[in-house]
């Protein structure tokens, strides 16, 4: 099964995945920031790679990007993306700090880098706890740039898997501070139907 032939079943299917995940998520960074989080419901897509710079501004819009890999019963990579004003959000909700300046230092860096690891780490929670899958993601590797050079690294290395990629966004909200959190799973087409085929839509 490829990427693209999935029907609305299919997408349902991953859709609640996306929305267990982004509960998840939610907790976990509630309880980093010792704070109530509020999560809207997540929105799921199915995109061409291509088309991932537009969603996230424009190619030329400055972007985060967490970087996964996927290993053990299904194989894949994760892309965890903010823009720099919720990246900068994100950094000052986590540390305590009220800076405007929208540049990341250092220490939002690997701010930024422990948040995507356990954001994504929850997302692959959900995964496990409804699949009984063995999966794992490897240490995150963080790019600030312009989105379509984030989102070429990707397009280039994985082109002979798919082009096809699952689209999850998510709002989190602290009070009257908003995060717009988006995940990209750039699957190999096996592990889509590993998963499908483990909640019986396959």
């Amino acid at each position: 099964m490829s990427i693209e032939s999935l029907n609305q079943q299919h997408i349902d299917v991953l859709k609640e995945i996306g929305n267990i995940g982004a509960g998840n998520a939610a907790t976990a960074l509630a309880g980093m920031l010792g704070k109530k989080i509020d999560m809207d419901v997540p929105k799921v897509k199915i995109l061409d790679i291509q088309e991932v710079a537009e969603v996230l501004g424009g190619e030329e819009n400055i972007v985060a990007g967490i970087y996964f890999n996927v290993h053990g019963d299904i194989q894949g990579n994760i892309m965890f993306l903010l823009d720099l004003d919720s990246s900068k959000l994100l950094t000052n909700m986590l540390m305590g700090k009220s800076s405007e300046n929208g540049e990341l230092d250092e220490m939002d860096r690997s701010a930024l880098r422990e948040v995507g690891n356990i954001l994504s780490g929850a997302y692959i929670a959900s995964l496990v706890s409804l699949t009984n899958f063995n999966i794992h993601h490897s240490v995150p590797s963080l790019a600030v740039d312009m989105a379509g050079a984030v989102m070429s690294v990707p397009a280039i290395q994985f082109s002979h898997i798919s082009d096809k990629v699952l689209f999850i966004e998510t709002e989190l909200k602290e009070g009257k501070d908003l995060v717009e959190a988006r995940f990209f799973l750039i699957p190999d087409e096996p592990s889509f139907e590993k998963i499908l085929n483990s909640l019986g839509v396959y």
